[in-house]
């Protein structure tokens, strides 16, 4: 069979990046410049992630809601911190309707500032807390550096946004997600390891008192942040007024939190998974996870597959028939392969003659004959196995790339090709902003154990440092 033509990852990764988007149609570059088109194919997956992200969160005791793509300026600049950050990003209304409008608008870069202002409308006492929503929504940040699914002026994402009676409150909530959804989310449905950590006072979100992030190595040794939980502390509850009434009486200042994921981790999926092949898609996330391909139609063999795709159907697989014997089959099953469809299933006029079928197996690789009879229960087994084999792949890829230093020197050397761990207390503010002449960053501080750091200056906290995306 002839094999899909992508630029080799060891060649040139971006241009393989950019060879998987486009040949397995996942998304095409849009008409204004950073924007993106998610074609059919990579919207399916959008739709697995969030279906799986959504029952997390809801899991979580959250409620989606929607809130406006415009805001008023105003409401940003009400927190200094949260607009200083936001401002080069910012995308601006000043002219519609054919007039000028009274107040500029700006075009949603996130919601913190508007949803600030019904959670001040909606809290009273303290029985309306806690106070937990997510939105599925698109927002604009303005990029000058586009890439398809890891940096766009638009994308798709759901945030939420939470207010408590405590600090504690809104803390553990706040950790909860990071845990319990994210990076369960990302373990066992993206089968990517991911380090749960702290983020440095120099990378926090602006307006928050503490980010914890969700850190992933991709396939060129770069970081990528694929999730972020914010304490927001009581900044943006003064900015806007968010009061309760105590059980006591008093009148009292909410305590926020904010977390949000985004299509960028169908850039980290590629990055993590993708072989010069083109895609590998973790068995849970697929949304074909076995496809039944009719090799050449012959007595029986359009009859036998369409038996076989009910049969996998009625036992839980994502299965789909691909009877299309007008296309030659090599160009079907390259297809297939680029897409990173973990399973295909072969069916032959010679293979029904004998009671068998042929098993593909994307992740795993290689083909074998099965009884067409064994072939569901096989097919299962595969794909559970076949999600753990790239957990673990992507694991030891990860440990082989990271390096533990004890000098500056030796942690800019080592984030050329991976992750370098250093302590904290020799890096430093200081030591984070040289790295950062040299575009690496603290991706995050964690402990010795791998747990997270209650503060910045926690004694023996680990700065994680690398290049990023």
């Amino acid at each position: 069979m002839a094999k899909s033509v992508l630029t080799p990852q060891a060649a040139d990764f971006p241009r393989w990046y950019q060879d998987v988007v486009a040949k397995a149609e996942m998304a095409d570059n849009g008409p204004v410049r950073g924007t993106m088109v998610i074609r059919p194919y990579g919207y399916s997956i959008w739709e697995r992630m969030q279906r799986e992200m959504d029952d997390r969160i809801k899991a979580a005791g959250a409620k989606n809601a929607y809130f406006p793509l415009f805001i008023p300026e105003s409401y940003l600049t009400r927190e200094a911190e949260h607009v200083e950050g936001f401002s080069p990003e910012l995308a601006v209304v000043t002219h519609a309707g054919g007039k000028d409008l009274e107040e500029p608008v700006v075009v949603r870069p996130t919601s913190e500032t508007v949803i600030g202002e019904f959670m001040a409308k909606w809290i009273n006492s303290y029985r309306d807390l806690p106070l937990l929503l997510n939105q599925w929504a698109n927002v604009v940040r303005w990029e000058l550096r586009p890439r398809v699914f890891l940096r766009t002026s638009e994308f798709l994402w759901q945030e939420g946004h939470t207010a408590h009676a405590t600090k504690k409150d809104a803390a553990e909530y706040a950790a909860r997600i990071h845990r319990d959804a994210y990076e369960d989310f990302m373990v066992n449905i993206l089968a990517m390891p991911v380090i749960r950590g702290r983020k440095t006072k120099a990378e926090r979100f602006a307006g928050a008192i503490n980010t914890l992030a969700l850190e992933a190595m991709m396939r060129d040794g770069k970081a990528l942040q694929m999730g972020t939980s914010h304490e927001l502390g009581q900044n943006f509850a003064n900015a806007f007024g968010i009061k309760y009434l105590s059980a006591e009486g008093q009148q009292e200042t909410c305590w926020t939190a904010s977390w949000g994921t985004s299509t960028r981790m169908i850039g980290g999926l590629i990055m993590t998974h993708g072989d010069d092949n083109g895609l590998r898609i973790p068995p849970p996330l697929a949304p074909i996870q076995a496809l039944v391909m009719v090799v050449k139609d012959g007595d029986g063999v359009s009859e036998a597959a369409r038996t076989l795709t009910d049969e996998l159907l009625a036992a839980g697989v994502r299965a789909e028939l691909d009877d299309r014997t007008d296309t030659a089959f090599g160009r079907r099953a390259v297809d297939a392969e680029l897409k990173g469809i973990p399973i295909r299933i072969e069916v032959g006029p010679r293979d029904i003659a004998e009671g068998k079928v042929t098993l593909a197996r994307r992740i795993a690789g290689g083909k074998e004959p099965v009884a067409l009879g064994e072939a569901t229960a096989l097919v299962q087994r595969a794909l559970d196995d076949d999600h753990q084999a790239l957990y673990d792949e992507a694991l030891a890829f990860r440990d082989a790339k990271t390096v533990d230093v004890t000098t500056i020197d030796e942690a800019r050397e080592a984030a050329q090709t991976g992750f370098a761990r250093i302590p904290w207390a020799t890096l430093g503010v200081e030591g984070e902003k040289k790295l950062a002449e040299a575009a690496i960053t603290v991706r995050c501080l964690v402990r010795p154990d791998g747990e997270i750091p209650e503060s910045d200056d926690e004694e023996g906290a680990i700065a994680v440092v690398a290049r990023a995306y």
